[in-house]
């Protein structure tokens, strides 16, 4: 984390060693044209799987240095997440409850490895987001529809069923939506009644545990809200 008096940057957890997970994937590489090219014939196979190993290093390496310097940026306006398909903002005053998603297990409750924003609006981050974003959430999200299923279904495909997005959604000020935008605004509202949220945070893209990172951001809501009070 780095920050000044006022804007907080969050570096992910998944950024951390990309230059050194490359430079062990080279050399990897490396040692394993030495085993297969100078070494006995009785060596190749082991060099095979020195090569492969480097390879998945490098491959590795290279997604962690292409990802953004920084995955959040906190200020006294609000959240901006940023994501190599685009990025996307909530205002403090949008933002109506903070905090990790829990699911139901059998008899257990468990937090969900993400932080969850429950939003008073839903239209500003539809309207802004991009929609390489969007379809990117669309698929990384997934999961989520799976957990705390509706026990009132009759058929039991209503997991599967919630599983496709309807390309047409109308938004609580009336428009109606289409395409990308349309359904990524029926996934926010269809894991809000599964979850109680409408946009998450991976604990990957966090620099510390997902607990302590919702603290912060109830402290810096906090601290914005007082701001204002004494302002006004």
């Amino acid at each position: 984390m780095s920050g000044n008096d006022n804007r907080i940057t969050i570096r992910a957890a998944s950024k951390r060693n990309g230059i050194t997970t490359t430079l062990i994937g080279v050399g990897l590489l490396l040692l394993a044209f030495l085993v297969i090219t100078v070494l006995p014939n009785v060596l190749f196979l082991p060099g095979v799987f020195i090569a492969s190993a480097g390879i998945v290093g490098l491959v590795m390496g290279w997604f962690k240095i292409r990802e953004p310097n920084y995955s959040l940026e906190i200020t006294p306006e609000g959240i901006r997440y940023i994501h190599r398909n685009g990025e996307w903002r909530v205002d403090w005053d949008n933002v109506q409850r903070i905090d990790a998603p829990r699911v139901t297990r059998g008899i257990e409750v468990k937090d969900l490895e993400m932080v969850g924003f429950r939003l008073k609006r839903m239209e500003p981050i539809v309207d802004s987001i991009s929609p390489r974003l969007a379809t990117n959430i669309l698929m990384e999200q997934r999961p989520l529809l799976l957990q705390n299923p509706d026990e009132k279904c009759v058929t039991g495909n209503c997991a599967s069923a919630d599983l496709l997005e309807d390309d047409q959604f109308k938004l609580p000020d009336g428009r109606l939506l289409r395409g990308v935008q349309a359904m990524f605004a029926s996934r926010m509202s269809k894991l809000r009644e599964r979850l109680g949220y409408d946009l998450f945070i991976a604990a990957a893209e966090l620099d510390r545990p997902v607990n302590d990172f919702v603290v912060l951001l109830r402290n810096c809501q906090e601290s914005v809200s007082i701001n204002a009070r004494n302002q006004g």
